[in-house]
């Protein structure tokens, strides 16, 4: 008998042979357990992606709690004209300029994070989590929005506070973990306003659009928080796990790393290969606004509905030996890990690049490294996987 439970240890472990079961013998199934429908082929998956009015995310894109429309205005949960607006006001973030004048800032951050880390361990072993692939995205995302590094821990402390499952007290805890982040950065609002400075806040609180009647509106505090929230949370968790994800396929698939070792012009492609392979956005909650029929099940109109980025991403229907990790297979960047159509991320060419970088720096200073994913630990999260350690040995440097 199918079962799914998305917080059960042993699928956080490995949950790709239980995707592949469901893909198989039930494409679209009703988890009683929890209350949701569970989409897991990948056309399914892309097609409710791409549909954002039948699979809409205004009442939020979280497993579990009742089907209630969200009222804290997160842009995921935004319908338009709203959405529109908020979107074109942080798209301004993530123009193509700032990406290119935060390249140099993360190359030069990623060598020091790992020049410091062999000063510190030689050719011994540590944790490539906590000491480089949570502190890279974190620091990146603090330069580009503009958090003090007094926050910065805290900030990410509270993000895995927010997405973190496991016990009955979870639920609880992620929404103290959300009140407390959004009020840290309703302080800075307030500061910045009282006090602009040269930086992203202080931009986003002078930043106006322009709506379909011509009326011009920029963001209050509150609106400037839970954008700052939403980017801090995207901005720095799927990363710190990516490249933890990555670094376990290039150490399984010796051949994929030679081969990019050899030829670097390959770097983009891996990343995207990483992402697809191992994706650290898992899960995507949705509600359907009507009833829907696939396979000749009916889904009931104001049901939850949990589409399966991870099974997906392994289903042969959309990539052919979808188990093996292969550097030069031919992806489209727009692909469902991303996101698609109104809520495509913002941040997609950030995210690549500083996995990209990373590895790059990497495999220059120490074409020796090691990982080992038999010794890894894992916390359950909500939505996304990835790991909350992994040893690492550097070898001898360049």
């Amino acid at each position: 008998m199918l079962h799914f439970d998305p917080y059960d240890p042993g699928f956080n472990a490995d949950p790709y042979p239980v995707y592949k079961k469901f893909r198989e013998a039930a494409p679209v199934f009703f988890c009683e357990n929890k209350d949701f429908w569970l989409l897991t082929r990948h056309s399914e998956v892309v097609e409710a992606h791409r549909d954002a009015e039948i699979f809409t995310s205004q009442y939020g894109i979280m497993l579990e709690g009742p089907v209630e429309k969200v009222t804290r205005g997160n842009l995921i949960t935004m319908l338009e004209p709203e959405h529109g607006l908020a979107k074109r006001l942080v798209g301004r973030l993530f123009g193509r300029p700032r990406m290119i004048e935060l390249d140099g800032f993360i190359r030069r951050r990623a060598g020091e994070l790992l020049e410091e880390a062999g000063e510190r361990h030689g050719t011994g072993e540590f944790d490539f989590v906590s000491e480089i692939t949570v502190r890279l995205p974190l620091d990146v995302i603090s330069e580009l929005l503009g958090i003090p590094e007094e926050y910065r821990s805290e900030v990410h402390h509270l993000c895995n506070g927010i997405l973190i499952r496991g016990t009955p007290d979870d639920a609880a805890n992620s929404q103290a973990a959300i009140m407390r982040i959004h009020g840290l950065f309703m302080r800075l609002a307030q500061e910045r306003r009282a006090h602009p400075q040269a930086d992203v806040i202080s931009q986003l609180i002078a930043d106006e659009v322009e709506d379909d009647q011509g009326v011009k509106r920029s963001l209050n505090d509150h609106e400037i928080a839970a954008r700052f929230m939403e980017m801090a949370l995207a901005g720095h968790e799927t990363v710190a796990k990516a490249i933890p994800n990555g670094a376990m396929a290039f150490q399984k698939f010796p051949d994929q790393r030679r081969k990019l070792q050899k030829d670097r012009s390959l770097l983009m492609q891996a990343v995207d290969e990483v992402v697809r392979y191992d994706p650290p956005s898992q899960l995507q909650g949705r509600v359907v606004t009507r009833d829907v029929t696939l396979h000749g099940v009916t889904i009931p109109a104001m049901s939850r509905v949990i589409l399966a980025t991870g099974s997906a991403s392994r289903d042969p229907e959309g990539f052919p030996d979808p188990d093996t990790f292969d550097i030069t297979r031919q992806i489209d960047i727009k692909s469902h890990y991303f996101g698609y159509g109104v809520h495509k991320c913002l941040g997609i060419h950030l995210a690549r690049q500083e996995i990209a970088i990373l590895f790059d720096e990497l495999f220059n200073r120490y074409p020796d490294w090691q990982v080992d994913p038999d010794r890894v630990t894992r916390l359950i999260l909500s939505n996304v996987r990835g790991v909350a350690t992994l040893p690492i040995s550097l070898g001898k440097h360049a």
